[in-house]
């Protein structure tokens, strides 16, 4: 069968995640996000941490200061925990998934790293900001006020992200992707019907 990846970007609170975890599941493939991560730790030998604290954020490199030497697994050279670097690890490592297996991707600006590949669909998952306060409230106990501040805070990091190692594209322009659904509009699990159909009429499955 065919090998294809499903890319996913999200606004905070959109529930851009569950739709992929229900999508993969629907269609028997893995969803990854932070194994990713995970999988470009182990391949780098750099602590899988800082990945972490890179993860769609721009990474500040002072930031290492004063960390304990053992941070970082050798090699210690400054240089493999570079902004850059740590996305291209990444990237390498969503390169050669995309190569070998079918699968979700969520975030990583993965539509971005793998444009040249033929076998990608790529979506774009949000919300009005009521819809995404309403959901985040109910999902993680945090007052209204809170909510609000925590998706500002993420979709800013999330677009600065993208908009850095793009070149100055961004993370919100429609023409990046395959197909962009409100998912308050449409409904989650509308979203992974419409999604579902999609990549099988695309890929022929």
């Amino acid at each position: 069968m065919q090998k294809y990846v499903i890319t996913i970007a999200r606004g905070f609170g959109s529930g851009g995640k569950e739709i992929g975890v229900k999508l993969a599941e629907r269609l028997g493939i893995p969803c990854y996000e932070q194994q990713i991560l995970k999988m470009a730790s182990e391949t780098s030998g750099i602590n899988e941490a800082l990945f972490n604290l890179a993860d769609e954020k721009v990474f500040v490199q002072d930031r290492l200061k004063g960390l304990p030497f053992n941070y970082v697994v050798e090699p210690s050279d400054k240089r493999f925990t570079s902004n850059n670097n740590l996305f291209n690890i990444q990237s390498q490592i969503i390169k050669q998934l995309a190569g070998e297996m079918s699968f979700v991707v969520i975030g990583k600006c993965a539509d971005y790293v793998l444009r040249d590949f033929c076998n990608v669909a790529s979506f774009y998952i949000e919300a009005p900001r009521a819809d995404c306060v309403a959901s985040i409230t109910k999902k993680m106990g945090v007052t209204e006020a809170e909510a609000h501040r925590l998706i500002a805070k993420t979709d800013k990091y999330r677009a600065d992200y993208y908009k850095y190692y793009t070149k100055g594209n961004y993370w919100t322009n429609p023409v990046n992707y395959d197909m962009t659904l409100n998912s308050a509009r449409v409904g989650r699990d509308r979203c992974v019907d419409v999604m579902e159909s999609y990549v099988k009429a695309k890929f022929g499955l």
